[in-house]
């Protein structure tokens, strides 16, 4: 450049086009970021399937069975332990008391098992079934709803048909 020429202004145009391309130059990768194998997998190779470590290979009705049996085993654990624990302390361990003791825990987690498996059948029982009915000739269908609403702290009831 001449010193004694003056540099010509910068429209805005050529402003952004030069922003622009720094920018783009700028966030423009030096390398592949990314690479897809579109080549597809064989369906089997020639290394027999090798059982891995932790739990044997089961279904998974299975598996949920057996951490509910271990972590049973746990609680039933610590509850037999401390029990133990308290019954010693207090110089009570004759065999009348430790049954009663031992029987506590055990028939808790009974009824609480049962109630569960009650609830699980109300559910099941709630669920609507399908009926399907194949009629040969002229068929008549009738539906009937019956809406009950009881009120009051005597009941009181009043059906309509509808």
């Amino acid at each position: 450049m001449v010193p004694d020429q003056q540099p010509t202004p910068a429209t805005d145009t050529l402003t952004d086009a030069e922003a622009r391309r720094l920018i783009d130059a700028a966030y423009r990768p030096t390398h592949p970021t990314s690479y897809r194998d579109d080549t597809p997998n064989p369906a089997y190779g020639t290394t027999p399937p090798v059982a891995q470590p932790g739990r044997p290979p089961m279904s998974q009705h299975s598996a949920d069975t057996s951490g509910l049996l271990l972590s049973g085993s746990v609680a039933a654990l610590s509850v037999g332990g401390a029990t133990s624990l308290v019954l010693w302390s207090l110089d009570q361990v004759d065999p009348l008391t430790l049954a009663v003791g031992a029987a506590g825990p055990v028939a808790l987690v009974l009824a609480a098992g049962s109630l569960l498996r009650s609830a699980a059948r109300a559910k099941t029982a709630t669920t609507p079934s399908e009926h399907h009915h194949h009629y040969n000739g002229p068929v008549r269908q009738q539906n009937t709803t019956l809406s009950s609403t009881t009120k009051g702290l005597v009941a009181k009831t009043g059906n309509t048909t509808g």
